[in-house]
C-alpha cells in the first residue's frame, strides 16, 4: 500500500549513528528504514520517495540516500525496478508485540533540549569552584587521601548541617548525615534497608520518575501510587485507604514542589502524613530536589523539620550546581543511621573525597549561597519569559506549577499531547509529555500536558528553544 512521504515521515525515526555527515548518516538512515519495515510501519508494497526527494526533505546528500536504498535492496528489505522506483519488498515481516512508543525521537539529535532534570550546565561556577578546590586541597589532612568514613567527610557533613538548617529548616547533626553519589544512590541505599526491615511495599506519588519506581522494585518493594488533586498528593489515602495501602509503612514524597506537577503539599496534608508516620511506626522519604528555587514567595520549608525522627530528608547538588558532581546527602533519623552506613560500607560506593572537601569549602565561604541566589534570579527570568511568550503566541496554553523549580507544566487541549510531542520531535525539540511520568498503576484520569525544563538550555539557545516551543504548541491550542 503506497503512502505519501509526508504521512510516512511522522513515524519514520531517523538517527545517524556517527558524528560525520557521511557513513554515520547513511547507517542511521539504513537502520531507521529497516526498523520501520521490521516493525510494520512501512508495509510491503509501500513506495518510497525518490532519493532526490528524500535527500531534500532530510537535508542530506542524495548519494547518501541512494546508497542506503542500495544497501537495503541488497539485504532484501526493499526492491528497486527501473521506472517503478523503490518499494518495500513483499515478504513476511514479524511484528514485535510492544506498547505505544513513549519516547518519540526526532529525525536527528535535537537542536533544543527542554527535558526537565538538569540546570543550565554553562552556569556552573568554574572559577569559584576552582578557588574552593585549591583552598580545600591545601587544607586537607593527609588522612583525607585514605579510606574514609562511609558517612562521608566530616567537613562536608558539618557544612551541610548548618546550611540545611538555615536554608531549608532541616533539624539535624553532622553524625546523622550520610553523603551519597546523588539521589539514585540514596534511594538505592534506602530501598535495601527498608526491604531488609521486612517492608514489601512503599507508597509513591501518582506522577514521578519511573527510574525511581523501578529501582525500588528491584530492591523488592512494590510501589503503590497515591492520588493527586489541587492540594497536592492525597496523603490521607495512607490512613483511609485499604487494599494495597493497608500495610504500607513508608512513602516517597516531593512535598515542596511535586515532580512533575509542581504543586506544594498542603499544610494540612503535611501535618497528616507526619501524624500517620508517628502513629503507625511509618517513615517518610522526602525528595527535596529543587527546594532552593522558589520565586514568588517564601520557600516552603522541608517536611523533615516537623519530625526529624520520622522523615528521611534527601537533597543533592544536581540542580544548584551540576548533576555530574554526583554529590547528594541523606539526613537520617537516629534509628536508621547505622543501617544506612552499614549498607553503604558493604557496597563501597565511595564519593570523591576532593569533591566533598571542595563543596564543604564552597558552602563555608558563602560561594554556594551566592551561586543559588544568582541561579534563582536567572531561572525566574526564564520562567517569566516562558509565561510571557505563551501569552503572546499561544494564549490558550497555560503554564502551571511555576512557583518554584526549573520546569513548568503546559496544559494542552484534551487528546493533543501525543501529536504535540510528535510535532516537537519533528522540529528537533526535545520535550516530554506528562503521561511519561504517570505511574502505571495510577487510576487518576489522564491530563494532556507537556513538562518543559526551562532551566536546561544554555543562555545562547534559550530564545530559539522558546520560539520553537511556542510554534509547536500554538497549532494544538488553536491560536
Amino acid at each position: 500500500m503506497a503512502g505519501s512521504w509526508a504521512t510516512l515521515g511522522v513515524d519514520l525515526h531517523l538517527e545517524p549513528t556517527g558524528t560525520g555527515a557521511g557513513t554515520g548518516v547513511r547507517r542511521g538512515l539504513t537502520d531507521a528504514i529497516r526498523e520501520a519495515v521490521r516493525g510494520g510501519r512501512l508495509t510491503p508494497g509501500t513506495r518510497l520517495p525518490s532519493s532526490r526527494s528524500l535527500a531534500a526533505d532530510l537535508g542530506i546528500a542524495r548519494n547518501t540516500v541512494a546508497d542506503a536504498y542500495a544497501d537495503l535492496v541488497a539485504e532484501g528489505w526493499l526492491t528497486a525496478r527501473q521506472g517503478s522506483g523503490t518499494s518495500v519488498a513483499e515478504r513476511p515481516v514479524p511484528r514485535p508485540s510492544a506498547g505505544p512508543t513513549r519516547h518519540p525521537r526526532s529525525p536527528f539529535p535535537p537542536v533544543h533540549d527542554l527535558i526537565p532534570g538538569s540546570p543550565d550546565l554553562s552556569f556552573f561556577p568554574r572559577a569559584a569552584w576552582l578557588r574552593a578546590s585549591r583552598r580545600a586541597l591545601t587544607a586537607a589532612p593527609n588522612d583525607a587521601l585514605g579510606y574514609s568514613d562511609p558517612r562521608g567527610r566530616v567537613e562536608l557533613r558539618t557544612a551541610l548541617a548548618d546550611y540545611l538548617a538555615r536554608a531549608r529548616g532541616v533539624h539535624t547533626h553532622p553524625d546523622r548525615i550520610v553523603i551519597s553519589s546523588g539521589f539514585v544512590h540514596a534511594l538505592m541505599l534506602l530501598g535495601g534497608v527498608l526491604h531488609a526491615r521486612g517492608l514489601s511495599s512503599l507508597a509513591v506519588e501518582s506522577y514521578g520518575l519511573d527510574a525511581h519506581w523501578r529501582l525500588l522494585e528491584r530492591a523488592g518493594l512494590r510501589t503503590v501510587p497515591l492520588g493527586l488533586d489541587e492540594l497536592g498528593t492525597r496523603t490521607e489515602e495512607l490512613t483511609g485507604g485499604g487494599g494495597e495501602l493497608a500495610d504500607v509503612r513508608a512513602v516517597l514524597l516531593t512535598p515542596a514542589h511535586q515532580f512533575p506537577i509542581g504543586k506544594s503539599l498542603h499544610p494540612d496534608r503535611r501535618a497528616a502524613v507526619v501524624d500517620w508516620a508517628r502513629r503507625g511506626d511509618g517513615l517518610i522519604l522526602e525528595d527535596d530536589y529543587d527546594g532552593e528555587f522558589r520565586y514568588d514567595r517564601q520557600a516552603v520549608g522541608a517536611l523533615q523539620g516537623l519530625d526529624p525522627d520520622r522523615v528521611v530528608y534527601v537533597g543533592t547538588a544536581s540542580k544548584s550546581l551540576a548533576p555530574g558532581l554526583r554529590l547528594g546527602w541523606l539526613v537520617l533519623p537516629p534509628s536508621l543511621v547505622g543501617e544506612v552506613v552499614a549498607a553503604k560500607g558493604r557496597i563501597d560506593w565511595s564519593c570523591g573525597v576532593f569533591d566533598q572537601l571542595t563543596l564543604a569549602e564552597f558552602i563555608d565561604s558563602g560561594a554556594y549561597d551566592r551561586q543559588v541566589r544568582a541561579a534563582r534570579l536567572r531561572y525566574r527570568r526564564r520562567r517569566d519569559g516562558l509565561v510571557a511568550a505563551l501569552a503572546a503566541k499561544a494564549p490558550q496554553v497555560h503554564a502551571t506549577g511555576i512557583a518554584a523549580g526549573l520546569h513548568a507544566v503546559l496544559q494542552l487541549p484534551p487528546g493533543t499531547e501525543e501529536s504535540v510531542v510528535r510535532e516537537a520531535a519533528r522540529r528537533r525539540l526535545a520535550v516530554h509529555g506528562l503521561d511519561l511520568y504517570r505511574h502505571p498503576d495510577s487510576t487518576a484520569g489522564r491530563t494532556d500536558a507537556l513538562v518543559v525544563g526551562y532551566g536546561t538550555p544554555p543562555d545562547h539557545a534559550w530564545a530559539g528553544a522558546l520560539e520553537e516551543l511556542c510554534a509547536t504548541v500554538a497549532p494544538a491550542a488553536g491560536s
